[in-house]
């Protein structure tokens, strides 16, 4: 994928690229929701991250998923799609992005929780210990509907 993006990169230079998110609302026995907390930004999200071409949706979450958590996703449920004003970025190097993000929840997952390069904590929230400030702004929107209790998927 940075193969991709870095070609695409040389061809637009910073100007707006398109991307699919692929990211996971992971709820545990407690009814409680994972969140990580981004090493590049020290905001908080879910796990997820870019769709590879020629990947699946479900193959993308499941892989971003294991590689930032260590858990192995075994059962996925469409949670939202979701776009508009918040699918907008700008990197702290100038590179800008437009984001659509497929978001599945899950609570069915094995494997032991690990930190990753990306994430400098991870834990687990109930929907009132959640500081919405400290989210990251371009994943509020799917974190609050969850914190709402939103039950169907919903396209936005």
């Amino acid at each position: 994928m940075n193969d991709y993006i870095q070609t695409m990169r040389q061809m637009i230079g910073q100007e707006t690229l398109l991307t699919v998110g692929c990211g996971a609302i992971i709820e545990d026995v407690h009814g409680r929701i994972l969140l990580q907390k981004r090493s590049d930004h020290g905001l908080w999200g879910i796990p997820g991250g870019l769709l590879e071409i020629g990947e699946t949706f479900e193959a993308s979450v499941k892989r971003e998923v294991k590689e930032e958590t260590g858990f192995d996703l075994e059962e996925l449920e469409l949670y939202g799609i979701y776009s508009g004003e918040n699918g907008f970025a700008t990197y702290e190097n100038g590179d800008k992005v437009f984001s659509v993000q497929i978001v599945f929840r899950s609570t069915c997952y094995v494997g032991t929780l690990s930190l990753n390069s990306e994430s400098k904590r991870q834990e687990f929230f109930y929907a009132e210990e959640i500081q919405e400030d400290l989210l990251n702004p371009h994943q509020a929107p799917f974190i609050r509907d969850w914190i709402k209790g939103r039950s169907v998927p919903v396209i936005r």
